[in-house]
């Protein structure tokens, strides 16, 4: 057991690393959940429109968080290193192909928002939902949020870097700002309090707006006032020269994560697209459901970032036995603390969808996808932890395969299949579409077993 469990002083150091994005994360996600509530409280239709919209904007934001990967694994280890030059020249890599992606993405979806908002629009005899009225409201959401998606690239650039070199708690303080300002604000635009008007969804997409503006003002404000303790903040915008040597490295490694996380974003909502097709119920059922597990995957997803930031940290300083011990106590305790989450998460299942001002019928497809989330919460904690260490390793195309490759070639066609032709009711299909998942389990096994990833990738850098 003394392979999986570790002593006091490690455990000390994973809360060091794990906690803060877990508040961070956890803050966040609890916000979204009461914005999802006020939302739900103007009416379902409104709420189906966020939902579809964030959908979208979901491709987009895995998109970001791809890219700031493969130069994230780099500046990791150059910091492990104690390169803050290489820190540097990472950070650089990130801005510059973060705002290419910002653009693009307010690019495509102002152009074809109304085409892609009614992939999700389908409409079923027992539904007191009108698709017409879900996409005028998806509509007026999606004109304002693209607004917040620059200072949003910006801030997960100075945030991703600042956790990399081990300080974890300002992107957390300035998480924690703008989720209460974004709650605030929220009250006040969407039912008019204090005299302001009564704006419904476009005052919560407003509220996340202003709220992104303010996270990524904080986060830049406090790196570049203290150059001491984040050295790689001096002379960063001197010149914007990166080694032509390290560009083409960070690509080779970068390229197929940021491409990874594209298709598997893009991948999600095709699933999303192929569980809408039993309804618009459906659709916000499934908005209730993530809105909740998402509130508890904050756990693993944060152990996730420990593997990437501790792991990582040990590579690039050549430690390689102690990367591997290091990395299995992680997964153990990632995958014991989830199952721990989940129980707790299938017993409540009933309460969270009557929080909620919806039909019966949404609330109890939504009770069903939290319990079968809450169920698969060990499996996908494994599934996540392994993704992680693969990545951090530097072995990015076997995680392209291992994550977005499996899902369209399995997990997407899988759906399709089951969706178009056979009766069964769209939580069986969830299900069965999840359990697929346990083929990643085990193929993360072998890998992670065999220790393929076990690799310095600085130190010839």
């Amino acid at each position: 057991m003394s392979k999986f469990i570790g002593n006091k002083s490690f455990y000390k150091k994973v809360l060091t690393v794990a906690v803060p994005i877990m508040i961070q994360n956890g803050i966040s996600n609890f916000v979204s959940l009461l914005d999802n509530i006020m939302i739900g409280q103007v009416g379902t239709e409104p709420m189906s429109g966020v939902a579809i919209v964030n959908q979208l904007m979901f491709v987009l934001y895995l998109a970001l968080f791809g890219a700031m990967a493969g130069p994230g694994i780099y500046g990791a280890q150059f910091y492990g290193k104690g390169d803050h030059q290489g820190v540097r020249h990472a950070f650089r890599y990130k801005l510059y192909i973060a705002l290419i992606i910002a653009a693009a993405g307010i690019a495509i979806l102002f152009a074809w928002c109304d085409p892609l908002l009614n992939l999700y629009l389908h409409d079923t005899v027992d539904s007191v939902q009108s698709p017409e009225v879900v996409l005028q409201y998806g509509r007026e959401y999606l004109g304002i949020m693209l607004i917040g998606l620059v200072p949003f690239a910006v801030e997960e650039v100075y945030a991703s870097t600042l956790r990399e070199c081990g300080e974890t708690r300002v992107p957390m303080v300035a998480g924690l700002v703008a989720v209460f300002v974004n709650l605030g604000l929220n009250y006040v635009l969407i039912f008019g309090k204090f005299g302001a008007p009564k704006l419904g969804v476009a005052g919560a997409a407003i509220a996340t707006v202003v709220s992104r503006f303010i996270q990524a003002f904080i986060v830049i404000l406090w790196t570049h006032t203290h150059t001491v303790r984040m050295q790689f903040a001096k002379g960063l915008y001197a010149s914007p020269w990166i080694p032509e040597k390290l560009v083409f490295s960070i690509t080779a490694k970068g390229f197929p994560l940021m491409a990874n996380e594209i298709l598997w974003s893009c991948g999600m909502a095709v699933l999303n697209q192929c569980y809408s097709r039993r309804g618009l119920d459906a659709v916000a059922g499934m908005n209730i459901s993530s809105t909740i597990t998402n509130l508890f995957n904050v756990v693993f997803i944060a152990m996730g970032s420990a593997v990437a930031i501790m792991v990582g940290q040990l590579l690039g300083a050549g430690k390689l036995e102690e990367a591997r011990d290091t990395d299995t106590k992680l997964i153990a305790f990632s995958v014991a603390s989830s199952a721990l989450l989940g129980a707790i998460l299938f017993i409540l299942a009933p309460l969270f969808p009557m929080l909620y001002a919806t039909s019966d019928s949404v609330r109890e497809l939504a009770t069903g996808f939290i319990r079968i989330g809450a169920a698969c919460m060990p499996i996908f904690a494994f599934m996540h932890a392994t993704y992680f260490t693969l990545r951090t390793g530097g072995k990015t195309f076997i995680t392209f395969l291992f994550d977005s490759v499996f899902l369209w070639c399995v997990s997407v066609p899988f759906a399709i299949l089951i969706c178009s032709y056979t009766a069964l009711p769209v939580v069986m299909i969830y299900l069965c579409v999840q359990l697929t998942d346990l083929i990643k389990c085990l193929i993360g096994f072998i890998l992670v077993k065999k220790g393929v990833w076990v690799q310095n990738l600085v130190k010839e850098a």
